[in-house]
């Protein structure tokens, strides 16, 4: 068991190494040179060194800049209200959701309330990612994903089995914009398994279907 946990522990490290390496390809500030007399280069959760507690502070002012950018990139669609037919249509399979610009919004919102967002905004990110043909910015956008989804050090770390891991980590060094396909695969059968069940028999499903039911107000006729 702890020559297997070694081993994970090794292809995280090579995994972030990758990203590092596209890190600096496009130019990004790098740690100073006496950077190199950190106490460790650990990525175990129970390390408790001061060198990550430094470390830290540093990524907590450089992560709200990246949680600007993501949000900003994978914010709620800005889609039209759902028609009644459509937002019924979500019952029948999780793909009608997905398909749907509407869809996703609304259990995305769903999502929030749970606190899985994340799930959504990966997906979203993966399939973004799937769109782009340019190697410079697909390089860009898989280290920019892993550091915000894939990486044990993120707030928004996506939930993901060690066999979908150790893919992503030996993907990492030569990436596509097919790196993370293995993972959103497994993330979107989580959220049709988890959350989606739970959606279609909340509250807010409900209170959704109720306000499209209900015909808007009639406005008053203008006064003679």
């Amino acid at each position: 068991m702890r020559k297997r946990q070694q081993m994970q522990v090794h292809q995280e490290a090579a995994a972030v190494a990758a990203a590092s390496v596209l890190q600096a390809r496009h130019g990004m500030a790098e740690a100073p040179a006496n950077a190199s007399n950190a106490c460790c280069f650990c990525w175990c959760c129970c390390c408790s060194c001061s060198c990550l507690t430094v470390r830290g502070e540093d990524e907590t002012i450089q992560r709200s800049a990246c949680d600007r950018r993501t949000d900003d990139a994978n914010h709620c669609e800005d889609s039209p209200k759902p028609t009644l037919e459509d937002a019924r249509s979500w019952t029948t399979s999780f793909e009608k959701v997905m398909k749907s610009a509407a869809g996703r919004a609304c259990f995305r919102q769903f999502l929030r309330t749970e606190f899985s967002e994340e799930n959504m905004m990966f997906w979203l990110a993966c399939e973004e990612l799937k769109k782009e043909t340019n190697k410079t910015v697909v390089e860009e956008r898989v280290r920019q994903i892993y550091e915000d989804f894939i990486s044990i050090l993120s707030l928004k770390e996506v939930s993901l089995d060690s066999r979908v891991r150790d893919v992503i980590n030996r993907n990492m060094l030569e990436p596509t914009s097919h790196t993370f396909d293995d993972a959103q695969q497994q993330i979107y059968t989580l959220m049709q398994r988890d959350s989606y069940p739970r959606y279609i028999n909340s509250a807010a499903y409900t209170d959704l279907l109720t306000s499209l039911e209900d015909p808007p107000p009639t406005p008053p006729p203008p006064k003679p």
